[in-house]
C-alpha cells in the first residue's frame, strides 16, 4: 500500500485566535480560517522611531518531523534595523541596505525580499497607511544552508515592524506574516519561521487552519546542537524535488512512531531518546543524504564520536547532531568536519549552540 505526499494547502483567509490546553507543557495556538486576517480598527502610531531585531537560526524537520517540527538555535541568525522614514511613501517599506555574506544575492525590492515581504504583511495587519518605513538587513546566515535563512530574515522583520508600533500583534499572527514570505521563496511551511519567531520547539499540527503547538523542553536541562555546514549549496527547491511521490505503509508507520518518540523525548528532556528518533527517518533523509557529498559518513562519524543522534538540518546541506555539553559538541564537530573533507571533499565549518528558548526579539 502506498501513501501519496501532498504539499500543505495555502489558506485563502485567516484570523488567528489563541487557545491553551490543560496540559502545562503544551500550548495550542489556533488560527481560524473562516474570517479575514485581523486588522486593527484604528491605525496605530509609532511608539518608537527606530528598532533593531534579531531572529535565530532554526533546525527544521529534525529527522522524522518533515514540514511539521522545528526548533530555534541560539547565537546564529539575522538582524533587521527599522526606522520611521518621512522620505518613504506612507504605508510602504524601503530596503536601504543589505549586508553580510549573502548581501550580493538578495533583492532590495521589498516585494522580492524575505524581510520586505514579511514587513509588508505586518503593516497590512496593523492597517498602517500614514507612515513609511526604512529597513536594513544584516544576513548572519548563509543562503541555502538548511538553517532557516529566509525564515530568520522574515521573523526579524515581522517583529521589528510590530514593535515599532507598540507590539500589538501576537506571535502566532506574526507567524502568518512570515508564512507569506516563506511561500514566496521556499514553500508554504512554518517549521522554520514559527520557531524563529516563537523560540524553542514548535510543532505545526495543521496548516488549514494553522495550528501551532509549543513543546517545552525542560528548563533545567541543557541541549546542544552541533551544526556543521559544508561549502556546498543545497537549494530547497532541488532538495524537495528529490522527495518520493509515494511512500510505503511500513515506512509511514515507522516515521509516525519515530516522530511520536521525538516529541515525547523533547517534553521529557530525554536526550538519548531525542537523538535516536532524530536519526531514524526512513522517508526524507534517505533521498536527500546522497545529494550531499559525504553526508552518510558525517552522520556515522558524529554518532561514533558520542553524539546522541545526527541528521540533515532542514533541506541541508548542514548536518546537525545532538549532544549534552559544549565540550562534547566541539569534539563531535571536529569529527564531522573531518568526515565531510575525507568522504565528500568538502570544506566545512562547525558551531556548537544551545537551544534558543526565546525566538525573535528586539536587541536595541
Amino acid at each position: 500500500m502506498a501513501i501519496c505526499y501532498q504539499a500543505p494547502v495555502k489558506p485563502i483567509c485567516v484570523r488567528p485566535t489563541t487557545t491553551f490546553s490543560s496540559t502545562p507543557r503544551r500550548q495550542s495556538l489556533r488560527c481560524n480560517l473562516s474570517v479575514p486576517i485581523r486588522t486593527l480598527v484604528s491605525e496605530p502610531e509609532p511608539v518608537l522611531t527606530s528598532v533593531k531585531a534579531f531572529a535565530p537560526a532554526t533546525v527544521a524537520n529534525l529527522g522524522p518531523g518533515f514540514d511539521f517540527l522545528g526548533c530555534a538555535v541560539d547565537g546564529l541568525g539575522d538582524f533587521v534595523s527599522l526606522s520611521v522614514d518621512p522620505n518613504v511613501h506612507p504605508g510602504r517599506i524601503s530596503i536601504a541596505h543589505i549586508t553580510g555574506d549573502a548581501s550580493g544575492k538578495l533583492s532590495k525590492n521589498p516585494n522580492w525580499n524575505c524581510a520586505g515581504i514579511a514587513a509588508i504583511e505586518v503593516m497590512k495587519m496593523l492597517g498602517i497607511r500614514s507612515v513609511g518605513l526604512s529597513l536594513s538587513l544584516h544576513k548572519g546566515l548563509p543562503l541555502g544552508s538548511g538553517l532557516g535563512s529566509s525564515a530568520a530574515s522574515a521573523a526579524a522583520a515581522a517583529v521589528a515592524v510590530n514593535e515599532i508600533f507598540g507590539g500589538r500583534l501576537r506571535p502566532e499572527e506574526l507567524v502568518l506574516a512570515g508564512l507569506k514570505s516563506e511561500e514566496r521563496v521556499s514553500g508554504y511551511h512554518a517549521d522554520n519561521v514559527a520557531p524563529a519567531i516563537m523560540g524553542g520547539f514548535i510543532l505545526i499540527r495543521n496548516y488549514e487552519p494553522l495550528e501551532l503547538m509549543r513543546l517545552n523542553f525542560p528548563a533545567e536541562k541543557d541541549l546542544f546542537f552541533v551544526l556543521v555546514s559544508p561549502d556546498f549549496e543545497a537549494p530547497t527547491k532541488k532538495m524537495r524535488a528529490a522527495l518520493p511521490g509515494e511512500i510505503g505503509m511500513a515506512h509511514h508507520v515507522w516515521n509516525c512512531s519515530q516522530a511520536g518518540a521525538l516529541v515525547a523525548s523533547v517534553l521529557q528532556g530525554d536526550l538519548v531518546g531525542l537523538g535516536k528518533a532524530l536519526s531514524s527517518d526512513k522517508i526524507v533523509e534517505p533521498r536527500r543524504a546522497p545529494l550531499i557529498p559525504g553526508m552518510e559518513a558525517v552522520k556515522k562519524a558524529a554518532i561514533e564520536a558520542g553524539a546522541f543522534g545526527c541528521t540533515i538540518s532542514g533541506a541541508g546541506p548542514t548536518a546537525v547532531a545532538v549532544v549534552e555539553s559544549e565540550e562534547k559538541g566541539e569534539m563531535v564537530g571536529e569529527r564531522m568536519v573531518e568526515a565531510f573533507w575525507k568522504e565528500g571533499s568538502l570544506k566545512a565549518v562547525k558551531a556548537v549552540k544551545k537551544l534558543d528558548r526565546v525566538g525573535a526579539r528586539l536587541v536595541s
